[in-house]
């Protein structure tokens, strides 16, 4: 039997170990540590050459990149890089000089809403059949429409976007006959439809998923009774999707605007002023069953998800805004003879704005994937609405105490901004991917 390597090692360290002459030359202690320290590199070599690989009980594959359907990419297209680009002009042209008359006026300024028309953002939301250019649902690209408008002003991006999510709304559970009287008038040149979505109800904690408006059959109609808060535009609506409980769920119906027994009274609240709010009574309010939106395919939890998830794009656009305010205000403002952004806890605090900001936009665009994908969604949707509901208020806030007195004025548009990103942890509906 031939003698491994380490048996030929430990045979030779012995011989060595036994014989006297290393103590006669006094080279008994400088031989065991050379010896020591070859063979010890000598086992080390051994061991690698000699190791062999085995496959271990009950181990799994690892997943190779790629391999998973639900993968997103952060990269945009050349078609969404061309809209971002057409609509950051708009937004810091249009949409932030106008954004506090807007504000302080509380209503939409003349021009503004045919300037967005022009830009065809209804467009995406409507099928070729119906004069529009979506071939399927795009719910990154609407988010990113969402979030760049919002850049301008969260207040008028709203606005201008509330008829958008009406429209998405109809396109993608409208039954034939909805989508046939609905859709084309988004398009029309003379007098586009304006519709808006009441879903928020003047409750404490209010759940969209338990709503107190109630909607009962009644032979061939349903008879809605209850109250809806925080309609955006609700009075220039035309036409209203208001959900309403039935006995086999939530539902959303569509009322247009004039039927017996809607009542509208402004609203006031403390941002959002551009969007014109206004609360909503239904005392008997009889409509057609047809006028129920959707059929056995309707998925009320999603059309919540989708309405979060562009909030969540608002969220993000605004508080970019923010951001984007307070890092040149903080290195040009000089406290002590230098620029306050050389104090820790000021970079810090804009560190941390950027951080949550790009966590926020993750979470949405993986939501917003996942739904374009035909995934299910509604977790990721959950937890970009639980994030961007704090995080959007804590970079309202960072931004008004780093301006300091100034943050409290409307000098500077940031003390808006605050008010504005406060909603995001109240609002339903609106705009909706």
């Amino acid at each position: 039997m031939s003698m491994s390597l380490q048996g030929l090692g430990l045979n030779i360290l012995n011989r060595i170990a036994q014989a006297e002459w290393p103590d006669r030359l006094h080279l008994r202690r400088p031989m065991e540590n050379v010896l020591y320290q070859s063979s010890r590199q000598g086992f080390r070599l051994a061991t690698q050459v000699t190791r062999r690989f085995k496959p271990q009980a009950g181990a799994r594959a690892v997943l190779r990149p790629g391999s998973r359907s639900d993968l997103f990419d952060l990269s945009l297209s050349d078609e969404q890089e061309q809209i971002r680009d057409s609509l950051k002009r708009f937004a810091r042209d249009e949409l932030y000089p106008r954004a506090h008359l807007a504000d302080s006026q509380t209503i939409l300024p003349d021009g503004l809403e045919k300037a967005a028309g022009e830009l065809g953002l209804l467009a995406y939301a409507l099928p070729e059949a119906h004069g529009g250019m979506a071939q399927d649902h795009a719910q990154l690209t609407q988010a990113l429409i969402a979030e760049t408008l919002a850049q301008g002003d969260l207040s008028l991006a709203a606005a201008l976007l509330t008829p958008v999510g009406a429209a998405n709304a109809i396109s993608r559970w409208g039954l034939g006959e909805q989508q046939a009287t609905y859709l084309p008038a988004f398009l029309d040149e003379q007098q586009a439809l304006i519709a808006s979505i009441a879903i928020v109800e003047p409750e404490p904690l209010f759940d969209p998923a338990r709503l107190s408006t109630q909607a009962r059959r009644q032979g061939q109609d349903y008879r809605l009774d209850g109250r809806k808060s925080l309609v955006l535009r609700g009075a220039q609506a035309e036409v209203l999707l208001i959900a309403a409980q039935t006995e086999q769920g939530p539902a959303v119906f569509i009322v247009e605007r004039g039927t017996p027994g809607l009542q509208l009274r402004e609203g006031a609240a403390m941002g959002l002023h551009a969007c014109a709010l206004v609360d909503l009574q239904l005392d008997n309010v009889l409509i057609p069953a047809r006028q129920k939106l959707g059929g056995e395919d309707f998925d009320y939890r999603a059309f919540i998800d989708l309405s979060s998830l562009g909030w969540c794009a608002l969220a993000q656009g605004c508080a970019q805004a923010v951001l984007d305010y307070v890092i040149p205000y903080c290195n040009e403002r000089s406290a002590f003879g230098e620029p306050i952004s050389h104090r820790q806890s000021v970079a810090f605090m804009i560190a941390q704005m950027a951080i949550d900001l790009d966590a926020m936009r993750l979470l949405t665009w993986r939501a917003a994937s996942r739904a374009e994908q035909g995934l299910d969604f509604h977790r990721e949707a959950y937890l970009a609405r639980l994030l961007c509901s704090e995080k959007a208020m804590q970079i309202g806030t960072h931004g008004v105490q780093l301006l300091g007195g100034h943050g409290y004025t409307q000098e500077h548009p940031v003390e808006r901004w605050y008010r504005d990103l406060r909603a995001i942890a109240l609002m339903h509906g609106a705009m909706h991917l």
